[in-house]
């Protein structure tokens, strides 16, 4: 069932006990198959208020609460240089499950085109999400979500793959290239590590040059480090990548693995073929005609690509290329770049759910809020 807002701001006073609600708006970024709004109290502090559609989803609101109690403690200890929602209060719901309410973060949402070089947010960035592989895998297993080693999660992708190639709308040039990446297993020898799993622009609350707050964490599993980095290599502004991949190295406690970049716009290419099962599997004629369009695009973003990255090798002088050999076009990779123009963000989910939204539409609130001016909408997809 779908609550309206009202029957959420009932909901927190009573899960809260002292909250006497003014004010109530839907929240713009609720989530697959749940509610949630944003409630104002008499003191003016807000409150997130999130309730489940159906059982499967309150299953998955019971484990991301006890992960994000488990994160919480880390956050205590200065283990992560930032905040996570804290559940404040509960309330049974007479069709199962509970609704579940936690202290709006401050902070805006991140706008990756301001990210740039140097030790800015970008740095900071790169260290927060660094600071999410380092934690404990207990944090994960003991909240009762997904673990997968490497060799697991590699064939969970390549089985991926099979159904997408299934439907016939995947062009034949982007799965040879997918089939390649995903049966080379050297390429998927990785340390699998605690990953939040679906970070975008509207999960990363920001204040000034520092992250301040990451929202959204059920898809949070122990998995491939690289997918936590898709979006910003994708998205973010070229002169930003660096400093962040960076800074994330240093901050790890691993050796550094030389096949992350390639995971991860690996992952970040991958995103459209998940966004087309869920078309499929929802039956979204919109969503499969607009995954469709998507793959299209990036075939023949590709295809240039490759074509210049060959071109750059046949005329690599026979001693070697030096540094003024590659086009500009293949030292920036500008796969996305281009392709982002277009459509909105992809937003993975462990069902192949991908929520993609016109950036018109998610030009709304960072962080459940109720303005753009207040809270720094990001017009930009993917992010």
């Amino acid at each position: 069932m779908v609550r309206s807002p009202l029957v959420l701001a009932a909901l927190s006073t009573v899960a809260v006990p002292g909250l006497d609600a003014i004010d109530v708006r839907r929240s713009p970024h609720p989530g697959v198959g749940m509610d949630a709004a944003v409630v104002v109290g008499t003191d003016g502090q807000r409150w997130v208020v999130r309730a489940p559609q159906d059982a499967a989803t309150g299953a998955a609101l019971e484990a991301e609460v006890a992960l994000l109690q488990a994160l919480a403690t880390q956050v205590d200890v200065g283990a992560l240089p930032f905040d996570v929602p804290r559940p404040a209060g509960a309330v049974s719901l007479e069709e199962g499950g509970r609704a579940i309410v936690s202290r709006q973060l401050p902070g805006r949402a991140i706008r990756l085109e301001k990210l740039g070089p140097g030790p800015g947010l970008a740095a900071a960035l790169g260290r927060a999400i660094a600071a999410i592989h380092e934690l404990p895998v207990s944090v994960v297993e003991d909240a009762g979500l997904p673990v997968y080693e490497a060799d697991e999660y590699r064939r969970r992708r390549l089985a991926e793959l099979d159904e997408a190639a299934r439907t016939g709308y995947v062009p034949a040039f982007l799965l040879r290239r997918w089939e390649r990446a995903l049966e080379d297993v050297a390429l998927w020898r990785f340390q699998p590590t605690v990953v939040h799993g679906d970070l975008s622009s509207e999960h990363v609350l920001c204040e000034g040059d520092s992250p301040v707050g990451i929202l959204g964490w059920s898809e949070a599993k122990v998995a491939d480090p690289a997918d936590d980095l898709a979006w910003l290599l994708v998205a973010a502004p070229q002169p930003a990548v660096d400093p962040i991949v960076e800074a994330y190295h240093l901050r790890r406690t691993e050796l550094r693995d030389p096949h992350l970049p390639t995971r991860a716009l690996l992952a970040g290419e991958l995103a459209v073929a998940r966004w087309l099962l869920h078309g499929v599997h929802t039956d979204d004629g919109a969503v499969i005609d607009d995954a469709r369009s998507m793959l299209d695009e990036l075939e023949v973003h590709l295809t240039r690509y490759e074509e210049a990255a060959r071109a750059a090798v046949a005329s690599a002088p026979v001693d070697g290329p030096d540094e003024q050999t590659a086009p500009d076009e293949v030292e920036d990779a500008p796969v996305w770049r281009e392709m982002t123009a277009e459509h909105g963000p992809l937003v993975q989910d462990e069902h192949y759910g991908t929520v993609a939204e016109a950036a018109a539409e998610l030009n709304g609130a960072g962080g459940d809020g109720f303005d753009d001016e207040e809270y720094g909408a990001d017009p930009r997809p993917w992010g």
